[in-house]
């Protein structure tokens, strides 16, 4: 059996399988087939990086070795862009802003290759030691996969979305054990319709991802560790200090990711900017061995309070090693050069995301803040806690989502007796990031406007007019001339032999060839039909698309046709804003 005789059959067995269920219960369980897939690719993905970097780091050819490991980045960036350049220029999707595009103007569907090229570029880009996460590729590997998945079982757009959502979900819960964390981050970051209907799909591919990582990954691949103290309210004070901090450094962050980008786009050559962003990297690894790959062994260190570790191999190491204002200073420049080594990464030409630099800029900053305190005699501190606090800080004012931050948090450390200060520094930080930074940067990420979620809500088979009378092209007028008599409308569909759509007949057209009596059997229906102006894919268009559709054509009505061009009726702008009219003023009397 070759394979596209075993993909027929397989969906032939889904099919029989879809019959005997519900569309409810199919819905669950393909959230389920894709938190599988997109947990089984963030596993993937995060071994592979791992023992990249171990073998790389093991591999003893020189005495000098360790040295040469400072080149190992841009050596990745060059074969990412290679590869991309070579096998993925044109399809090649980098990013969460190009998932947000898909969603927004393509109804969620991401090319196949997306399924895979992340994971090997981002693979290559991260076990080499560019500093950079493998989060991104990991939510852009998901979301494709559910929106595969979805196209493959043949799934409404509205149903392929939310299995995009379940990608991404199953992806962050794998790479973190943390399934609140993965569910929180699908819906808070790319704002998918969180009904009670929505979400339990979302949980269920969430919890799979999340399972199958507790299941196989190893625990030292992971970004684990446990809380050293309770939450001090004597404290509370210095936390709200902390969330002010990290929301400025989320700001910093930006900007300095903005600027690099622009000074690199200067080189219009793939391979020179690689090239140029790699030496100037290998010279920030260097002096800070901790921007090598993810950071995440360097933020354990940190969180447990095993700090002497950051700057082994660095020609800062004899100065480092005392609990000096000199080591707190070193510790708090790790924060603030960070996002310049991770854009360099990314501007270069590598490939792999902001989630990690994010957690690496608050656990540097968390522990040189403590640090100093302890400085200044504030000794009952917590290094380690707010170690942990600033990291939830951090990533919820870049990524605008305080509640992501604070279940991933909580969920690492295994724990919630930091949930009031995680609250207060997330939130902090995050109306601080949202205060000053400008209103683009909050548009850039996907939040869909009251009007979008109003329409979604909105059916196109419940709104469609079925009552229209069908016409065959070979059907004359002396024929035609009964139907339109008993018809209650002037606009008619001409059918195949199997009932697709051929074309539309307008009363318009025809009236001047009624009264013409020597033409009634001779002109027929094929000769006057015209094209539609657009037509309505039933199981594909969102409703936005639809009134896009609308605009563009100028039309009042457009028909409705569903799998194989098969005609299923009519839908009018009209009804459409109707019922939009009614959905709002329900909102409205319901709040």
């Amino acid at each position: 059996m070759n394979l596209m005789a075993a993909i027929s059959l397989f969906r032939k067995l889904l099919w029989q399988l879809r019959r005997r269920i519900t569309e409810r219960q199919f819905l669950l369980l393909t959230s389920v087939a894709v938190g599988v897939l997109a947990g089984g690719a963030s596993i993937t993905l995060k071994t592979f990086v791992f023992f990249v970097q171990d073998y790389l780091k093991n591999l003893r050819i020189t005495e000098t070795w360790s040295y040469g490991l400072v080149f190992l980045p841009l050596v990745g960036m060059l074969i990412t862009v290679f590869l991309i350049k070579t096998f993925w220029e044109n399809t090649f999707l980098k990013g969460i802003g190009a998932i947000v595009d898909s969603v927004r103007n393509k109804d969620g569907k991401l090319p196949f290759s997306q399924t895979y090229n992340h994971i090997f570029t981002s693979g290559i880009t991260v076990g080499f030691g560019a500093s950079a996460g493998v989060e991104a590729p990991i939510v852009a590997t998901g979301a494709a996969l559910g929106s595969n998945v979805a196209d493959f079982v043949q799934l409404r757009h509205k149903d392929r979305t939310l299995m995009l959502a379940c990608g991404i979900a199953a992806g962050i819960a794998a790479s973190f054990n943390a399934p609140i964390a993965g569910v929180l981050f699908a819906t808070e970051v790319f704002l998918v319709d969180i009904s009670l209907a929505s979400i339990v799909p979302v949980m269920l591919a969430s919890a799979t991802g999340a399972l199958l990582s507790k299941i196989i990954l190893n625990e030292s691949i992971l970004l684990h560790f446990e809380m050293k103290g309770a939450f001090n309210s004597d404290n509370f004070p210095f936390y709200i200090i902390l969330g002010i901090l990290t929301g400025l450094l989320s700001i910093w962050f930006s900007v300095v990711s903005k600027r690099v980008n622009a000074l690199l786009g200067r080189f219009e050559n793939v391979y020179v900017r690689a090239t140029v962003a790699g030496l100037v990297l290998a010279g920030f690894v260097l002096i800070f061995p901790s921007f090598y790959g993810e950071g995440y062994y360097s933020i354990k260190d940190l969180a447990n309070f095993h700090m002497y570790h950051l700057f082994e191999g660095s020609i800062l190491g004899n100065f480092a090693e005392r609990k000096t204002w000199f080591f707190i200073l070193a510790v708090l420049a790790s924060a603030l050069l960070k996002p310049i080594a991770t854009s360099l990464t990314l501007g270069g030409g590598g490939n792999g995301g902001q989630f990690a630099p994010s957690l690496f800029i608050g656990a540097n900053a968390g522990f040189a803040f403590a640090q100093a305190c302890h400085k200044f005699g504030f000794l009952s501190v917590s290094i380690s806690n707010f170690t942990i606090v600033a990291m939830a800080g951090v990533l919820s004012g870049f990524f605008f989502a305080p509640m992501s931050a604070i279940f991933l948090i909580a969920e690492l450390t295994h724990g919630y007796e930091l949930m009031i200060p995680l609250m207060v520094v997330s939130a902090l930080s995050y109306s601080v990031a949202v205060r000053f930074s400008s209103a683009k940067d909050r548009k850039a990420k996907p939040k869909p406007s009251a009007d979008r979620q109003v329409l979604e809500k909105l059916h196109i088979l419940r709104l469609m007019e079925s009552d229209y009378d069908p016409l065959k092209s070979s059907m004359s007028i002396q024929e035609f001339i009964p139907i339109l008599e008993g018809s209650v409308h002037n606009t008619f569909p001409v059918l195949g032999e199997n009932g697709e759509l051929v074309g539309i007949l307008a009363f318009g057209k025809v009236k001047d060839w009624i009264f013409r009596k020597e033409y009634a059997d001779v002109m027929t229906i094929g000769k006057l039909m015209r094209p539609p102006a657009s037509i309505i894919q039933a199981e594909e268009d969102s409703m936005s698309l639809i009134l896009e559709k609308f605009d563009s054509t100028k039309a009042f009505r457009l028909p409705v046709v569903g799998e194989g061009n098969k005609y299923l009726g009519f839908i009018t702008k009209g009804l459409i804003l109707s019922e939009y009219r009614k959905e709002i003023l329900s909102d409205s009397s319901a709040s």
